[in-house]
């Protein structure tokens, strides 16, 4: 092991551009793309892993004049500042953009004899992140200290061979859960697909087997819905799928009293996750014994009723299957912020969560949102009430959920093999930095697994 400063292990180092969003910095350098400008790389491109085009650039003139020491070369790292999602970091590929960082971000330019790139990026985001938890000065915001702070700060680290060994290890694991993405993704996408044919092209089979409309099946015009739906097919109120509904609850954060019920909370911030679009972070919470009424149960639907923004609304939605239940180790519940419905029919299940994501998706929502407080809350008595949407036939919802119930199945299994391999990846990594496992042959994803397998739920055991 080497003995290394972080200052030991960069050549260039640069944050903390004050601007474009209300620094000392005049709005008149900030112009349209051309070919003198250069673009300004936002906190974005890190949270996103991409290079887009950021909205901002800057003219060559005050980029030679003021801020070449903000460039970015391909191969550097740029890493989030700021906000809750501080520590993130991405590195550039060969082929970008020419540009600046702004100021909320930190960028990194490694001495690669003394460590490897890959090795560094795990390194950092699993090691030296949480060195600088409490050196954040005295900011409310989250941000990282200032350079002068990082560089004193001092680690141990394997020589290149055993850094590109066990950046090889965690790595393979994370293309393994890149794969499993890809095809979650189409397995969505193929679901998504049959919905549409079915309930949007109304091409669902006909009595034998043909597609409905393209086949000649009649259609009557809704004067309700202004358009026309298949015959034998209903208009009515979202609130007659519902059965029945529950509030959320948050509990304390430790066992006291008669708050004994152990359990996980999803947040609003935990939707997108729960559905494989990144991280679930499910706090741990206690709950009174006589609300176990509110745990989350197989066909339940968590509906986020109050936040969103002024681009996002209200209404994010995820819902539970048994493989959903699978991927944690102590029941579940949601927060106050999140309602829970469950519906008439079980299988209306997979018809339902598209129908609603397609309202979602189109804007629909933020037409049924109040605001108290500054937050924006979904109306969702009078929405579930007043808005009404088509309802086919039972036959036809039965088929659907006939035909997609294994893709979501499938969904949720890969999302818990996921979980079980990123845990894996950060248990990993600071027992090979210190021996205890060592970097072989037999460092294989299959084999690992099995060392941590008991470790990889969510929650606390």
């Amino acid at each position: 092991m080497i003995k290394v400063r972080f200052e030991d292990i960069v050549i260039s180092e640069r944050g903390f551009l004050r601007g474009p969003f209300g620094g000392h910095l005049k709005k008149e350098i900030f112009v349209p793309k051309g070919e003198n400008t250069y673009k300004v790389y936002e906190q974005g491109v890190v949270l996103r892993k991409d290079n887009k085009i950021g909205k901002y650039y800057i003219s060559e003139d005050y980029f030679n004049e003021k801020m070449s020491r903000f460039e970015v070369l391909p191969k550097d790292f740029l890493i989030s500042c700021s906000g809750v999602n501080y520590g993130a970091i991405y590195q550039l590929g060969d082929n970008i953009e020419r540009g600046v960082i702004n100021q909320a971000l930190l960028r990194i330019r490694l001495e690669n004899s003394l460590i490897d790139d890959s090795f560094f990026y795990y390194f950092f985001s699993h090691h030296i992140v949480k060195m600088i938890i409490g050196k954040k000065g005295d900011s409310t915001i989250p941000n990282f200290p200032p350079v002068s702070v990082l560089k004193k700060l001092e680690f141990n680290i394997p020589n290149l061979t055993t850094q590109k060994q066990i950046a090889k290890v965690l790595s393979d694991l994370d293309a393994k859960i890149e794969v499993n993405n890809k095809i979650n993704k189409e397995l969505e996408a193929m679901a998504k697909l049959l919905y549409d044919y079915w309930f949007v092209q109304f091409d669902f089979p006909n009595a034998v087997g043909k597609p409905y409309k393209t086949s000649g099946g009649k259609m009557v015009y809704s004067e309700e819905l202004k358009r026309e739906i298949p015959e034998g097919w209903e208009v009515l109120p979202i609130a007659s799928w519902i059965k029945k509904d529950k509030s959320g609850d948050w509990g304390k954060d430790s066992e006291q009293g008669n708050y004994t019920t152990k359990v996980s909370c999803i947040r609003g911030a935990d939707l997108n996750g729960l559905n494989g679009k990144g991280e679930v972070k499910s706090p741990t919470r206690f709950i009174l014994e006589k609300n176990e009424h509110k745990i989350l149960e197989v066909g339940d639907f968590i509906i986020e009723i109050s936040g969103g923004s002024p681009t996002q609304s209200t209404g994010r939605m995820s819902f539970i299957i048994p493989e959903t239940l699978e991927r944690f180790v102590n029941p579940l519940i949601c927060s106050n912020f999140c309602k829970v419905v469950t519906l008439e029919d079980e299988k209306s299940i997979y018809y339902f969560a598209h129908l609603w994501n397609q309202l979602y998706d189109a804007g629909v929502l933020f037409g049924w949102e109040g605001k108290t407080s500054g937050i924006k809350n979904l109306l969702f008595e009078s929405f579930i009430t007043n808005y009404k949407v088509v309802k086919p036939t039972d036959e036809i919802i039965e088929k659907f959920y006939d035909k997609v119930k294994s893709i979501f199945s499938k969904i949720q299994k890969r999302l818990q093999e996921n979980q079980k391999l990123s845990e894996l990846r950060d248990w990993l990594l600071p027992m090979l930095m210190n021996g205890q496992v060592q970097v072989g042959n037999y460092l294989e994803t299959d084999s690992l697994g099995m060392v941590a397998e008991d470790e990889m739920k969510y929650g606390e055991k």
